[in-house]
């Protein structure tokens, strides 16, 4: 009886996820293989045995914390500091564990490895599904996968840093945006999407020779203010991916 339950959940899985979106998660995982790339090589570039970015990318999983705390400690900063930087990075993941606990409702062994899988892209991709099922099937299966080919690309880094030596060679700093850049194409289809990036783009670019790195793209946020122009979404058009 057990194994026809699974069974049919794997199916209700499989029938939630049509190929759009798996494509779309799909291009977001590849883009963060490649800077799983980019973090091994990294590491062992600068001097880290292999097992520290291997360990990192299975244990703490968060691409942002992870290279906050590796350039400390390639600075010469003390492990507690990294430690510090990488836990209050990761803080933000608190409150998306609360946004997503509909979804974590399970038995506490399952709640457990669910929460190790609450990341930036899995919670806003189950947040773009209304439907429950749809929203849980989503998160699962980006969460695994992301999860999967972050810690491939972990090692494949370390072993093109060893070889490579210089990780700057390999050109992934250029590969990791033009997955982004394949990802988000097909929305500037959107003429109100598209003048919220121009107009994004365009303060980012006004900003970058005055403030600090970082910063520019932040006040690109205020792009999303050309959304509230009257009449600049159109008509409304239905959701592909969140159902009605």
């Amino acid at each position: 009886m057990r194994a026809s339950q699974r069974l049919a959940s794997h199916r209700h899985i499989l029938d939630a996820l049509d190929r759009r979106l798996l494509r779309a998660i799909g291009l977001v995982v590849l883009a963060d293989g490649v800077v799983g790339v980019s973090f091994g090589a990294i590491a062992v570039s600068g001097g880290q045995p292999a097992w520290v970015p291997l360990v990192m990318s299975s244990a703490v999983f968060a691409g942002g914390a992870q290279f906050a705390a590796l350039y400390i400690v390639l600075g010469g900063g003390a492990p507690a500091a990294a430690a510090l930087a990488g836990l209050v990075l990761n803080a933000r993941l608190l409150p998306f564990g609360f946004a997503v606990a509909d979804v974590l409702d399970l038995r506490w062994p399952a709640r457990l490895l669910g929460s190790h899988l609450v990341v930036d892209e899995s919670v806003a991709f189950a947040l773009a599904q209304r439907d429950p099922g749809r929203r849980r099937a989503v998160f699962w299966v980006s969460g695994a996968l992301l999860f999967v080919i972050w810690n491939l690309g972990t090692a494949i880094g370390v072993l093109a840093g060893r070889a490579v030596g210089n990780p700057d060679a390999l050109g992934l700093d250029a590969a990791s945006p033009m997955v982004l850049l394949a990802l988000v194409l097909p929305a500037l289809r959107e003429p109100a999407v598209r003048w919220a990036a121009l107009t994004g783009a365009a303060i980012a670019l006004a900003a970058t020779p005055f403030l600090p790195g970082g910063l520019p793209v932040l006040l690109a946020l205020a792009g999303l203010a050309a959304l509230a122009v009257p009449g600049a979404r159109g008509r409304p058009r239905p959701d592909p991916e969140g159902g009605t």
